[in-house]
């Protein structure tokens, strides 16, 4: 496998099997998925969509969390079966995630969580933790602001970037970022963003940011990928694909973030669990049961990536 990419998925599937004895289903929660990541320059690379369409899935698998069923996930040209657990890949590429409460046990101290990491992968000087003081400067806290305290003494905010701070000690050329200013003030998400967007022209981070929210993801990606059922449907630059998406999908995505004028409601609940298990299992397209621009093929074959503008998009529209 080539090493000059710091990350390739290549036609990646994930099946969960539900039930027991003979009552059993399975379901795709990822389905023959593929992008790559350069080494350089670093990119933020967002995986957009509604509750339930395998963005966290997709997290899981590259973070060793789960196995892919099929497919191949390689980190800087290695396999990563051969990388999973070990030490270099742990460092290399960390988590972020979206409650930062459940990150810290409540009975521990904050600052025990630096200290045990930095002396995992270092050897700070007797009493000092220059590494855990590198790592809160660049997230905008000081060891002051966390020392002594536990969880429930710290802000939402103020915790989400601790633990991004706790992240960035091993020095990661890869973070995962799994929702993590949803479970924040709103006027704390916009702090947290800029950081990712520092990290990355600063540090020289790549970021795998997960959400579905269009507006962040808008101002602070490189390109996105749309994800409905497990498939991706449209990959390209973010200006090209939320400012003229052409899945349609992608274009109901786009079109429920809701506008600056309190008057114009956001109307459309896109996050409709009910139809979680038909769609996924449904022969065809997936968004054929919702999309307004339904054909008689849709019902019946699954679409291919086409090639448009500069990016994939997996629709019978563009044959």
């Amino acid at each position: 496998m080539n090493n000059d990419k710091l990350l390739v998925l290549d036609n990646v599937t994930k099946v969960f099997t539900k039930g027991q004895g003979f009552v059993k289903s399975k379901i795709e929660a990822v389905s023959r998925v593929s992008f790559e990541l350069e080494l350089q320059p670093p990119e933020i690379f967002t995986l957009a969509g509604e509750s339930g369409s395998g963005k966290s899935t997709v997290a899981k698998l590259i973070l060793g969390f789960e196995a892919p069923t099929s497919g191949s996930i390689y980190y800087k040209g290695q396999p990563l079966e051969h990388l999973k657990g070990k030490r270099e890949f742990i460092r290399d590429v960390q988590p972020i995630f979206q409650n930062p409460f459940e990150t810290f046990n409540p009975l521990k101290k904050v600052q025990n969580y630096f200290h045990d990491t930095e002396r995992s992968f270092g050897s700070p000087p007797r009493g000092q933790y220059p590494l855990t003081e590198r790592s809160l400067e660049l997230v905008g806290l000081t060891a002051a602001e966390i020392k002594d305290k536990y969880p429930s003494e710290m802000s939402g905010g103020q915790l989400q970037r601790a633990s991004i701070a706790r992240a960035l000690i091993t020095n990661p050329s890869l973070l995962i970022a799994d929702e993590p200013v949803s479970m924040i003030d709103a006027s704390l998400r916009m702090s947290v963003v800029n950081l990712f967007k520092r990290l990355k022209e600063e540090q020289g981070v790549s970021i795998i940011y997960i959400t579905h929210d269009l507006a962040t993801a808008y101002y602070i990606s490189d390109r996105i990928a749309i994800m409905l059922r497990g498939q991706f449907v449209e990959i390209g630059s973010v200006k090209k694909v939320l400012d003229n998406p052409l899945h349609p999908y992608s274009q109901l995505l786009q079109s429920s973030v809701p506008a600056p004028d309190p008057r114009d409601r956001w109307t459309e609940d896109i996050a409709l669990s009910d139809l979680e298990a038909r769609e996924y299992t449904r022969q065809g397209c997936k968004f054929a049961g919702r999309c307004p621009r339904v054909m008689e093929i849709c019902q019946r074959q699954e679409p291919e990536h086409y090639r448009v503008d500069d990016r994939l998009v997996k629709c019978h529209l563009y044959r």
